[in-house]
């Protein structure tokens, strides 16, 4: 008995090994673009289509060849206006995330706390207009911006809490359910209101979702190119993926080793979000894990 448990042990844990490589090596895979977009930000340019995977080390002769230093980073700033471009990116990504989240929050709320035909009927629209895709509504959706004024930065938040209520809805709603309507109506038996039950109660059990959903929400509209370009005035307000394409030249000509460095500072926000909530997803997933 204590052999075939010894045996099992022995088992699992070269299982582990092997899964553990597998998927440092899937992890590698993913890391390793990241890793050649850095190093080409810091060569020349011709040598970016001559050699993009080529890693030059300090004090070689490659080295001395290929090495720009910081001045693809110089020159794209200069050429994007990148530090306006960040204020507006940053701008619009910071009031879209807070408006969809707590609109949509709210929603989730009221869709699983109210059982009628108008809250089912929200929640299915939420969920179809996951499926429409975007390509269909965009010329229209851009003419009724210009109609209303919305192409400026703040006009653009309630555009994007269109947009994103869907994903939204479904995953506040699915982490509601799982919530116990215990504590809310001892909450109401004690003479809160709704609004008070909701933003003592019910916003703090929510944590886990909201920075989950804040993390995709972020990702998708800091790096969004086509909605911001359809609407937004361009002559007035630029976003990081738009500022980018004006380092296209003519005839096809791009600036690679700026482009590079642009898109090396443009992930950068979007990599210190993540690395910053890692640890609040984790402790509600695990929070989740032992609730009841």
């Amino acid at each position: 008995m204590a052999k075939q448990k010894s045996t099992l042990k022995r088992g699992t844990r070269i299982l582990n090994s092997i899964l553990t490589l597998v998927f440092s090596l899937i992890s590698l895979a993913y890391v390793y673009p990241l890793f050649i977009m850095l190093v080409n930000s810091f060569k020349k340019k011709a040598y970016i289509s001559r050699a993009p995977f080529t890693v030059p080390m300090p004090g070689t002769e490659t080295w001395n060849k290929m090495y720009v230093g910081t001045q693809n980073y110089a020159t794209g700033i200069e050429k994007t206006d990148f530090l306006h471009s960040f204020w507006f990116s940053l701008l619009i990504t910071i009031l879209s995330v807070f408006v969809i989240l707590l609109f949509c929050s709210m929603t989730a709320w009221y869709i699983n706390r109210v059982t009628s035909k108008l809250s089912k009927g929200v929640y299915a629209l939420c969920l179809f207009s996951m499926v429409v895709p975007f390509q269909m509504v965009m010329f229209t959706l851009s003419k009724l911006a210009n109609i209303l004024h919305l192409n400026t930065p703040l006009g653009i938040v309630i555009i994007y809490l269109g947009f994103g209520a869907g994903l939204a809805v479904f995953m506040f709603s699915g982490y509601m359910k799982s919530c116990p309507i215990a504590i809310e109506e001892s909450a109401m038996i004690d003479g809160c209101s709704p609004p008070r039950t909701f933003f003592s109660i019910v916003l703090p059990i929510l944590q886990p979702t909201y920075v989950s959903t804040a993390i995709l929400e972020a990702m998708w509209i800091w790096n969004d190119y086509l909605l911001p370009y359809l609407v937004l005035d361009i002559k007035k307000y630029k976003t990081i993926p738009i500022a980018v394409q004006y380092l296209k030249g003519g005839y096809g000509s791009v600036d690679m080793g700026a482009m590079m460095a642009m898109l090396v500072l443009a992930i950068i926000p979007i990599i210190v979000l993540y690395l910053a909530c890692q640890k609040f997803i984790i402790s509600g997933v695990m929070a989740g894990a032992v609730k009841g």
